[in-house]
């Protein structure tokens, strides 16, 4: 594996195969109740500049799981707050653990990322979040769900979550949409990239205003919120601007019968998914959750150990 997982463009889509199939072997040795230790005596470090739920606690009981030991690193305990470089603190966290899980700004992870000796994961930027993606892929094949032809709709915000869905979307060739309001498509850059790669996978990534046009036929409806951490002055324009874009049992019934919804969490019932949907038997969000704890603990035994 390379040295960081910044985005998809770190890894070949073997390397997520591998992910993916360390996962399920990990996975099924919890569900067995065995011990697995592949990380004992290695250090992870937590570093977080927004809130966290999942990322933070599935890295940290992925960790001790292992039988390693995760460092929660909060900004304000750091010298950072004090003025000290970026480049100093990574120089000097690479001398302390093995690895560092970042969530916050993409300049910030960037700056860790070029000045550290061990390896740094992203755990959400503004830009990308692909250690969401990777339990998203997983939790399509444990349904039995082969992703490449798969028509995969994301409804909403072309934000990081988006983002990365397309990476790995063009990567394994799926047919994957994007539907939302005009101004928040995903960035071009990576748009015009994905859509290359798809191309040569035998998958499309494409854009599709209409939403109801969007999920016909579609095998898997994903949304996100509407207001990421960092937007909230923008929220009452953002409620009006995708108030057309809601995932609800109306828009459900445009897709397959059998459609999938995923939501990467937190949700905000009733604004881009209604409760309905979401607690709907249709709704895997609840196993998306739970795999980000196995598919981040295949990424640590890879990325961690020799």
């Amino acid at each position: 594996m390379r040295k960081n997982l910044i985005s998809f463009d770190d890894v070949t889509k073997e390397e997520m195969q591998e992910i993916l199939d360390i996962t399920q072997y990990i996975k099924d040795k919890q569900k067995r109740g065995e011990l697995y230790e592949p990380l004992k005596k290695k250090t992870l470090g937590l570093i977080f500049q927004k809130p966290s739920t999942r990322t933070r606690v599935s890295f940290d009981a992925g960790m001790f799981q292992l039988g390693g030991k995760a460092i929660i690193l909060n900004l304000a305990d750091l010298q950072l707050s004090r003025g000290e470089s970026i480049e100093d603190t990574a120089r000097v966290l690479s001398r302390y653990m093995d690895g560092m899980v970042i969530r916050g700004e993409h300049r910030f992870l960037a700056g860790l990322a070029k000045n550290s000796t061990i390896p740094v994961i992203n755990g959400l930027t503004e830009k990308f979040h692909p250690c969401q993606i990777l339990s998203d892929l997983f939790t399509i094949k444990e349904r039995g769900m082969e992703p490449k032809g798969l028509k995969v709709v994301f409804v909403g915000d072309g934000n990081n979550v988006c983002q990365s869905l397309m990476q790995g979307a063009a990567k394994f060739g799926m047919n994957m949409v994007f539907t939302g309001p005009e101004g928040y498509e995903p960035d071009g850059k990576i748009l015009k990239q994905t859509v290359a790669e798809a191309k040569k996978n035998g998958g499309s990534i494409k854009i599709e205003y209409d939403p109801e046009k969007a999920v016909r036929e579609a095998d898997v409806i994903y949304t996100d919120t509407w207001v990421s951490m960092g937007q909230e002055k923008e929220e009452a324009a953002r409620v009006k601007a995708f108030r057309l874009f809601q995932v609800n049992a109306k828009l459900l019934k445009k897709a397959k019968q059998d459609c999938m919804i995923m939501h990467c969490l937190p949700a905000h019932r009733g604004q881009e998914i209604t409760s309905e949907v979401l607690d709907g038997k249709q709704s895997v969000v609840w196993d998306q959750a739970e795999n980000r704890l196995h598919t981040q603990k295949a990424v640590l035994m890879l990325w961690l150990s020799k």
